[in-house]
């Protein structure tokens, strides 16, 4: 077995106050800025977990595994930055959909070898299961969210806050961050917490599976967000988010570009609208529509998951095709994204300055 010494291939994470979103949502924001993860994402610290617990269990001590992934997102892109950090090999099967940009970061990252094969994920990894994975003794699968031990990486997110916050804000694909962070709230006692589960329309498989009292598999992914894209989320997931602390949360693909938009105006940070979704609840009112109790004082933790499929042209066509959602809604004066919004007063010109933060409380 190979020592529990084995480094962790992922950091903790600055929590930083954002005084522009402090002053929009009308309560203190705090971003997790999980995007700084090793692999740009929260995806470093489950994924990572459950690579690193295979190698530390493993009896003859991990030096013949070879870890397989199926994803062609920021799952696979983990995987193999935490293999490769670790010194083990990882493949990662991706359908031939997959853009040219996230195959060339899986590659950079230090892929042993990205192969690409069938129309969808499904196809994909039905091949990487019965073709590389069933003959490989020493290969091992790494699943995207459903397994405890990417559930417990990231329930480290929660270990690592040191107040106990009002809220918590997080997106919500098939649920491995949202089940971490229950659980993470679970064990360090503070059940009460509010804890924010976002979708975009088109991929609110959890929302869905709620309303329905059973969990549901969409019949497609229509939503831009493509990292939120499970038809289905885990059991465990509808488990854990039928608890009275959840409160489940749908919003527009347009509203999640333009979280990601006002972001990167507010606070330099460019994300996917995966994470769009999440920062969107903090402007025009959102927030206190949802939680209408939230003082000025009241702590939110918006989790910044990251992401790493998006560029700056993405992010500018985003901000060019829905650039209405902003009209008549845009009413958090005094904060620069406002003032720099499509329809704001300074005409789309973006503003030189953003705002510092305080340290973290």
């Amino acid at each position: 077995m190979v020592s529990q010494n084995l480094p962790k291939p992922w950091i903790s994470t600055p929590l930083v106050e954002s005084s522009a979103l402090s002053k929009a949502a009308g309560c203190r924001i705090f971003l997790k800025l999980e995007n700084l993860q090793p692999a740009g994402s929260f995806k470093s610290r489950g994924i990572g977990n459950l690579i690193r617990t295979a190698l530390i269990n493993h009896p003859k001590g991990g030096n013949e595994i070879h870890f397989y992934s199926s994803s062609g997102g920021n799952a696979g892109l983990a995987c193999v930055t935490a293999a490769h950090s670790l010194g083990r090999p990882a493949t990662v099967v991706v359908p031939l959909t997959t853009k040219p940009f996230m195959i060339a970061k899986i590659k950079t990252a230090g892929a042993s070898e990205v192969i690409q094969h069938g129309a969808s994920w499904a196809e994909a990894d039905k091949f990487m299961r019965e073709e590389l994975l069933a003959k490989n003794p020493n290969g091992v699968y790494v699943p995207p969210f459903d397994h405890k031990d990417v559930w417990d990486g990231a329930a480290t997110i929660i270990e690592e806050l040191k107040e106990k916050p009002d809220a918590v804000v997080c997106s919500v694909g098939g649920g491995g961050l949202l089940c971490g962070l229950q659980l993470g709230l679970e064990r360090r006692g503070w059940e009460d917490v509010s804890l924010l589960a976002l979708e975009t329309r088109g991929a609110h498989s959890l929302a869905t599976s709620l309303k329905e009292r059973k969990l549901v598999t969409l019949p497609e992914i229509t939503s831009t967000a493509n990292s939120l894209g499970a038809k289905r989320v885990a059991e465990k997931t509808f488990e854990l988010a039928q608890r009275k602390n959840v409160r489940s949360v749908v919003l527009s693909d347009a509203e999640a570009a333009m979280g990601c938009w006002r972001l990167a105006d507010d606070e330099r940070l460019i994300v996917e609208p995966a994470c769009g979704v999440n920062v969107a609840l903090c402007y025009d009112g959102r927030l206190k529509k949802l939680l209408p109790n939230l003082t000025k004082e009241s702590k939110v933790v918006v989790i910044v998951c990251g992401g790493s499929d998006i560029t700056l042209d993405r992010l500018c066509a985003f901000r060019r095709q829905y650039a209405d959602v902003e009209k008549g809604t845009t009413n958090d004066q005094g904060v620069p994204s406002t003032v720099s919004a499509p329809n704001g007063s300074s005409n789309g010109e973006t503003i030189g300055n953003t705002y510092g933060s305080r340290p973290q409380r």
